[in-house]
C-alpha cells in the first residue's frame, strides 16, 4: 500500500460493512479515489487492522512466551487503559507495526472478534467471553449496525437478565465509534409506530451475512423521512438524503434528540458503558475530521450533522476522562464544520433550555481552563498556538450564536443608516503608493456566522445564558493581546485570534486590543503626514492640536474640530495634543483627560439646552427642541469618539438606550425602562389595566410634550390622532407608537448628526465589533464601583518609599478614612478623571513618589503618569492636611 493509500485509510471513518480483508499483511491495492467501491474496501480493511492493533493492545495474542513488545501477552509489557490502547493502535498502524498472530488458546475469542469485524467493525470491550451462553448473545447483536432507542432497551434487558454488559459495550463501540452508524442512528420516526420499529428491528437481526443485503436491509429499516445507508453516507450518493433534509426546517435535524436523552440518562450510570462511549469518541473523531476536512461529507450528506448532535448530549463530556484526548479531538472535528452546518446546529440549539445550553457552555469551558492551567503559555508558547484551546473556542462560539438565537431578540428596530458616507482622507492617493490603502472601507468586520444567521449580538435584548458566563478568566490571563491583535489584523489562516471570538474575552482584554488598533492608526497617520511633508512641503503637523483657553473652551475647541471636520476628517485619528493658553503643561495624557472633563461639565450644562437632565434618574436625554444647530451635535459625537480613540473616560451619563442606538437599534418601550422611568410605569400600567381603557382613562393618540421654556406642545401619533381613542385593543400600537416618538422621532435630528459625529473616529475601528453596548458605556464612563483596597495592593512606590514605609501606611490609613467625595476628589487630582478605568482600580498603575523630607508644600501630581509626589510630612495629621488642601483647590497646570 502506498503512502497516500496509507493515510487515506487510516484517517477514514469506520464503516458499517467490510471486506474480507482479515489477514495480518495489509493487501497492495492501487488507489483508486473516483472508485466508490475500492474506497470503501480499503477503509474497511483499514479500520480492521486498526481494531487488531487495539485488541493485542488489550487482550493480548494468548501466546505467554510472545515476544512483540506491543503485545499484552509478552513478558514486561506495561498495561495501558483503553484510552491509551486506541491512540496506541493507531501509530501502530501508522507505521506498519508487527502484528501476532492468535495463539491456539485464544482461537475461539479470535475467531469471534473477527466474525464480528467482519460485518461492524466493533471496537472497544476487552472482556473475555468463556461462556457459551454469552457467545450466543453476543451473535444475537452482532449485526447491529445503528441504533435506536428501543433496540438499546432490549439489548439493555437482555444483558441484565445475563448480568454481563459486554455485547451492550460492544454495539456502543460499534455503533459510536462509526460516523455511519452514529448518522444513522436514533432517527426521528414519524411514520412509523413504536411496534412497528420493533419489527423493523427485529428483522433486521435475522438478515444474512452478505453485504449487501445487509446495506438493503439497513435502508429498510431505516425510517422513511431519511433513508440513507450507510454507503452513501460514505460515497455521496445519498440524493435521497439529501431530498430528506429539504424536507427539515432550518433548525431541525432527523435525529430524535429525546430518545437520545433518554438513552444517555438510562446508560451513563454504569460506569463500564461510559467508558464505551469514551472510548468509542477517541476513535470516532480523527475519522470525522478526516471527512470534513478533505471529503466535503456534510454537503454531499447533511444528516452527518446528526453525529455532532448525538454526541453533545452526552452530559459527561465535561467529565475529567474526556478532557485528555477525547473532547479536544471531538472539538477539532467540530471545528471543521462548513458555514452552513455550524448555523444549522446554533438554530437547532436555540431551542434548547438555558440549563442544555449552559450545560455546553460549561463543557467548552472546562476544557479551554484545562488545557490554560495545565499548560505554561507566554510570549514564546502562546495559546494562539494550542490546537484544543483554538477548537474549543470555534466551538463555543456555535454555542454563543445559539444562546443569542434563542434569547428574546429584537431583529426589527434598527436605525438608518447615515445618507451621506463618512467622508475619508483625501490622502488616499498616497497611501495606496505606500502600501498603506485602508483595510476596512466597508465598514468594521462582521463575524461569518452572524451573517449566515442573519442576527447581531446586539439584537438580543437577554440570551438564555447571561453572557458573562462565555468569558474564560484564565484565557484572558495568559493571552499575549500585542500578538493576537497582530494575527487579527493579517488574518491568516494558519494564525488564530481569539478577538475574532470577542465573547470569550473580559471588557479589560478587549479594551486593550482596541487600544492596540488605535495606536496603530494614530502612528500611521503621523507617518503619512511626515510624507506628506517631505513630498509636497506641506507644513509638518503629525498629531491633532488643539490649543484653548479655559474660558473659552467650548468655543475654542468646537471651533477647531469643526474645520478639521470639514477639511480632513481623518486628521480626527491622530493622537490628540491639547495644550492650555498660557499654562506650562506638556500633554503627556493628562491635560487631554482635564480637557475631556472640562469640555464634558461645560457642554451637558442644562443652562446651554442641548441635553436635558433627569433628576430623578440623573441622566441627560438629548433636547428635542433645542436652538443649536446639528453641527454641535456632530462635535459632541466627535468628542465621545476622541475620548474612546485617546483612551480617556468621560463623566457622561446616558441612558443604555444611547449605546444601543450608537450600534444601530431604535428605541422601543422597554428603553424608557431606565431613560424614563416614570413615563415607562405609566405605559406599562395602562398594558395591564384589567377595566376599559376608552372609557375609564379617556386617552387619545395625541400626546403632550413641553419644550425647553416648558410650553405645551401637541404630537398626533396617528393622523387626526386626537379623534382616534385609545381603546383595550389599539393600547399595544399607542405604546410602540409613543415610545418610538419620545425615544427615536422627537430626537431624530440631534442623534443622527451625534452618531455622525462619533462615526467620524470610529468608522474604521473594531469597536462595533469587539463590544456590547453596556460594554460600551463600560469603555466611555468608566467603571463606577471605586476599590481603594485593589488600588492599594497595584501601587509602585519609587525614590526610597516602599509599601512598609511609615510615611505610606499613614498615607492609605488617610485616604480609607475619606468619604467617597473626597475620593473621587482625589482620584481626579491623581489622574485626572475620578472615574476608574475599564477593569476597576486594580488596573490603575499608580506610583507614590517622595519629593523631598517634611515640608509644607503641597503634594503634587503627574496625571499623565498616574505619579503621585508626596513629601515625608512629618504626621499623620500633617499629611492629611496638606492632602485635602491639595486635591480639594486642584486646577491647571504648571511646570515643576
Amino acid at each position: 500500500m502506498n503512502s497516500d493509500e496509507k493515510e487515506d485509510c487510516e484517517c477514514a471513518p469506520p464503516q458499517a460493512e467490510t471486506s474480507s480483508a482479515g489477514g495480518a499483511d495489509r493487501e497492495h491495492e492501487e488507489p483508486e479515489i473516483e472508485n466508490p467501491e475500492a474506497s470503501r474496501m480499503k477503509r474497511a480493511a483499514a479500520k480492521h487492522l486498526i481494531e487488531r492493533y487495539y485488541h493485542q493492545l488489550t487482550e493480548g495474542c494468548g501466546n505467554e512466551s510472545c515476544s512483540n513488545s506491543w503485545c499484552a501477552s509478552s513478558v514486561g509489557f506495561s498495561r495501558m487503559d483503553n484510552n491509551e490502547a486506541a491512540v496506541k493502535a493507531l501509530e501502530l498502524y501508522k507505521v506498519n507495526a508487527k502484528l501476532c498472530d492468535p495463539h491456539p488458546s485464544k482461537k475461539g475469542t479470535a475467531s469471534t472478534y473477527q466474525e464480528s469485524s467482519a460485518h461492524s467493525n466493533s471496537a472497544c470491550s476487552n472482556k473475555k467471553m468463556n461462556h457459551k451462553d454469552i457467545h450466543s448473545v453476543r451473535d444475537n447483536f452482532k449485526d447491529v449496525n445503528y441504533l435506536t432507542e428501543e433496540k438499546v432497551y432490549e439489548i439493555l434487558d437482555t444483558c441484565g437478565e445475563k448480568e454481563d454488559y459486554s455485547p451492550l459495550i460492544r454495539v456502543i463501540g460499534r455503533v459510536f465509534s462509526s460516523a455511519e452508524g452514529l448518522v444513522q442512528s436514533f432517527r426521528r420516526s414519524k411514520p412509523h409506530t413504536k411496534e412497528e420499529l420493533k419489527s423493523l428491528q427485529g428483522k433486521d437481526e435475522d438478515k444474512d451475512e452478505d453485504e449487501k443485503e445487509a446495506a438493503a436491509s439497513s435502508t429498510t429499516a431505516m425510517e422513511e423521512d431519511s433513508p440513507t445507508s450507510s454507503s452513501s453516507s460514505r460515497l455521496g450518493e445519498c440524493s435521497s438524503g439529501e431530498n430528506d433534509v429539504q424536507k427539515l426546517a432550518p433548525d431541525e435535524v432527523s435525529v430524535d434528540i429525546e430518545a437520545v436523552r433518554r438513552v444517555y440518562e438510562r446508560l451513563l450510570s454504569n460506569d463500564k458503558i461510559e467508558a464505551a462511549f469514551l472510548n468509542a469518541l477517541v476513535y470516532l473523531s480523527p475519522n470525522v475530521e478526516c471527512d470534513l476536512t478533505y471529503h466535503n461529507v456534510y454537503s454531499r450528506d447533511p444528516n452527518y450533522l446528526n453525529l455532532f448532535v448525538i454526541v453533545m448530549e452526552n452530559s459527561n463530556l465535561h467529565s475529567p476522562e474526556y478532557l485528555e484526548i477525547a473532547l479536544p479531538q471531538f472539538c477539532k472535528a467540530m471545528s471543521k464544520l462548513p458555514l452552513a452546518a455550524q448555523a444549522k446546529l446554533a438554530r437547532l440549539w436555540s431551542h434548547y433550555s438555558a440549563e442544555q445550553i449552559r450545560r455546553m457552555v460549561e463543557t467548552f469551558q472546562q476544557l479551554i481552563t484545562y488545557k490554560v492551567i495545565s499548560n505554561e503559555f507566554n510570549s514564546r508558547n502562546l495559546v494562539n498556538d494550542d490546537d484544543a484551546v483554538v477548537a474549543a473556542t470555534k466551538c463555543l462560539k456555535i454555542v454563543y450564536y445559539a444562546n443569542v438565537l434563542g434569547g428574546d431578540l429584537d431583529m426589527e428596530h434598527n436605525e438608518e443608516e447615515d445618507e451621506e458616507p463618512i467622508p475619508e482622507s483625501s490622502d488616499l492617493t498616497l497611501q495606496e503608493l505606500l502600501g498603506e490603502e485602508r483595510r476596512n472601507k466597508k465598514g468594521p468586520r462582521v463575524d461569518p456566522l452572524e451573517t449566515e444567521l442573519g442576527i447581531r449580538t446586539s439584537d438580543c435584548r437577554r440570551p438564555l445564558v447571561p453572557f458573562e458566563e462565555f468569558v474564560n478568566e484564565p484565557l484572558n490571563e495568559v493571552l499575549e493581546m500585542d500578538k493576537d491583535y497582530t494575527f487579527f489584523k493579517v488574518e491568516t489562516e494558519n494564525k488564530f485570534s481569539f478577538m475574532t471570538c470577542p465573547f470569550i474575552l473580559n471588557a479589560v482584554t478587549k479594551n486593550l486590543g482596541l487600544y492596540y488598533d488605535n495606536r496603530i492608526r494614530m502612528y500611521s497617520e503621523r507617518r503619512i503626514t511626515v510624507l506628506y511633508s517631505l513630498v509636497q512641503g506641506q507644513q509638518l503637523n503629525p498629531y491633532l492640536r488643539l490649543k484653548v483657553r479655559r474660558d473659552h473652551i467650548i468655543d475654542d475647541a468646537l471651533v477647531r474640530l469643526e474645520m478639521i471636520a470639514m477639511e480632513n476628517p481623518a486628521d480626527l485619528k491622530k493622537q490628540l495634543y491639547v495644550e492650555f493658553e498660557g499654562e506650562q503643561g506638556v500633554d503627556e495624557g493628562g491635560v487631554s483627560k482635564e480637557f475631556f472633563q472640562l469640555v464634558v461639565e461645560e457642554i451637558f450644562n442644562p443652562d446651554i439646552g442641548m441635553f436635558t437632565y433627569d433628576e430623578h434618574t440623573k441622566l441627560f436625554w438629548f433636547n428635542p427642541s433645542s436652538f443649536e444647530n446639528e453641527g454641535q451635535y456632530t462635535l459632541i459625537g466627535i468628542v465621545l469618539g476622541l475620548a474612546i480613540y485617546n483612551n480617556c473616560i468621560l463623566d457622561v451619563h446616558f441612558p443604555m438606550v444611547v449605546y444601543r442606538k450608537l450600534m444601530g437599534k431604535k428605541g422601543t418601550f422597554r428603553d424608557l425602562a431606565d431613560a424614563n422611568p416614570v413615563l415607562y410605569q405609566s405605559l406599562k400600567e395602562l398594558l395591564e389595566y384589567e377595566g376599559s381603557v376608552e372609557e375609564d382613562m379617556m386617552i387619545t393618540f395625541q400626546i403632550s410634550h413641553t419644550d425647553l421654556f416648558g410650553n405645551a406642545l401637541m404630537y398626533d401619533l396617528r393622523e387626526n390622532g386626537d379623534k382616534i381613542p385609545v381603546t383595550n385593543e389599539n393600547r399595544k400600537e399607542f405604546v410602540a407608537q409613543y415610545s418610538e416618538y419620545i425615544l427615536n422621532k422627537s430626537v431624530e435630528k440631534q442623534f443622527k448628526a451625534f452618531r455622525r459625529g462619533f462615526h467620524m473616529v470610529t468608522n474604521e475601528s473594531p469597536l462595533k465589533y469587539l463590544f456590547r453596548p453596556e460594554e460600551i458605556e463600560l469603555l466611555i464612563c468608566g467603571s463606577r464601583n471605586l476599590d481603594f483596597l485593589a488600588l492599594e495592593e497595584t501601587t509602585e512606590y519609587d525614590g526610597g518609599y516602599n509599601r512598609d514605609s511609615r510615611i505610606i501606611k499613614e498615607f492609605w490609613e488617610t485616604l480609607h478614612s475619606f468619604g467617597e467625595e473626597q475620593k473621587r476628589l482625589f482620584l481626579q487630582f491623581t489622574t485626572g478623571t475620578d472615574r476608574a478605568p475599564v477593569g476597576g482600580l486594580g488596573k490603575l498603575k499608580m506610583i507614590i513618589a517622595k519629593n523631598g523630607p517634611d515640608t509644607d508644600r503641597l503634594p503634587t501630581s503627574h496625571t499623565c503618569f498616574n505619579v503621585l509626589l508626596l513629601p515625608e510630612y512629618s504626621s499623620k495629621e500633617k499629611l492629611r492636611e496638606r492632602l485635602l488642601k491639595a486635591i480639594t483647590y486642584a486646577k491647571g497646570f504648571g511646570m515643576l
